[in-house]
């Protein structure tokens, strides 16, 4: 377990008898940055929380940086860094004294770090906290995080308000400051084309439910989009056709693994196979929470063991 940075085997969350999160078991590898998605109300607050010790599971376990969940939250909140979807700080407070309260319960805090992030974020160290943007906000609360030297950061949507610019700026400073350093970084976000940028790993969830976990190198190797022409296609589902559109004579297949030999079977069927293309990580996560199907952790939805991610 020491290469795992966050484990959880069948973990539950039962809200007024709603299963926010459903028999979740997760692997993060340490020194990963691991993209943890899924719609809004899939369960990554939920399962956020209870890594940090700010809700208990209804049933389950966890460890977080080799530590129980529930029986060691100090010490798993004295390794973490935490950026929440709501950024509320002491709205009195400006960003220099937001720095010089919080520095002190971080034994790893960086003075360097915060000067140097104060600038490259280009914050007003001056100004309250309330009387900042959106943006700004958001930026007050990644300079604290990101100066803690944490072992693992935590961010849930950390990139709310920021203009393309200083998204830039904050995902060049996660892979050149945190995972460089050989840090753990678990980013919840709906901004995709951030994700893919920065993740090597994927954990992708809906109602709770595993639906997919893998490297993204892997997933994307293994999902395509086959269009076909001819006439009679087959138009249903299967372990490894996610979905089938058709539009006249035309037919367009996501296919989750072995497209190649799916295309030949066509072909052998008097189908014109006209295109055969990879699909990005938006499209790979709108299909599967079209359709759900649990997988196994470090198995790109239902890829064979042959071809799936170790960790």
């Amino acid at each position: 377990m020491n290469d795992i940075a966050i484990w959880t085997e069948k973990l539950v969350k039962v809200y007024s008898q709603v299963k926010a999160v459903d028999e979740l078991s997760l692997h993060v590898p340490r020194g990963s940055v691991y993209g943890f998605l899924g719609r809004n109300g899939a369960g990554k607050t939920s399962t956020i929380k209870i890594l940090l010790g700010l809700a208990r599971p209804t049933a389950g376990q966890a460890t977080v940086l080799g530590f129980r969940v529930g029986h060691d939250q100090v010490a798993i909140l004295e390794r973490t860094a935490y950026v929440s979807e709501n950024k509320a700080l002491y709205g009195n407070l400006t960003a220099k004294e937001l720095v010089r309260f919080t520095r002190g319960f971080y034994p790893n805090w960086s003075d360097d770090a915060a000067t140097r992030y104060a600038r490259s974020f280009e914050i007003p160290m001056d100004r309250p906290f309330v009387k900042l943007s959106q943006g700004t906000r958001t930026k007050v609360y990644l300079l604290l995080a990101l100066a803690q030297g944490a072992d693992l950061l935590v961010l849930d949507e950390p990139t709310t308000g920021l203009d393309p610019v200083a998204v830039d700026e904050f995902l060049r400073i996660l892979g050149q400051d945190v995972v460089g350093e050989g840090r753990t970084v678990l980013i919840s976000s709906h901004q995709l084309s951030d994700v893919e940028q920065v993740a090597d790993h994927i954990g992708l969830i809906d109602h709770g439910r595993l639906l997919l976990e893998a490297r993204l190198d892997d997933i994307k190797s293994q999902f395509r989009l086959v269009t076909a022409a001819g006439n009679a296609l087959a138009q249903s589902r299967s372990t490894e056709v996610v979905s089938v559109t058709s539009d006249g004579n035309f037919c367009k297949y996501v296919v989750r693994q072995n497209a190649e030999a799916f295309a030949a079977e066509l072909r052998q069927q008097g189908a014109t196979v006209t295109d055969v293309s990879p699909l990005g990580l938006r499209e790979i996560f709108l299909e599967m929470v079209r359709k759900e199907e649990v997988c196994t952790s470090g198995n790109a939805a239902g890829i064979p063991a042959a071809v799936s991610s170790s960790f």
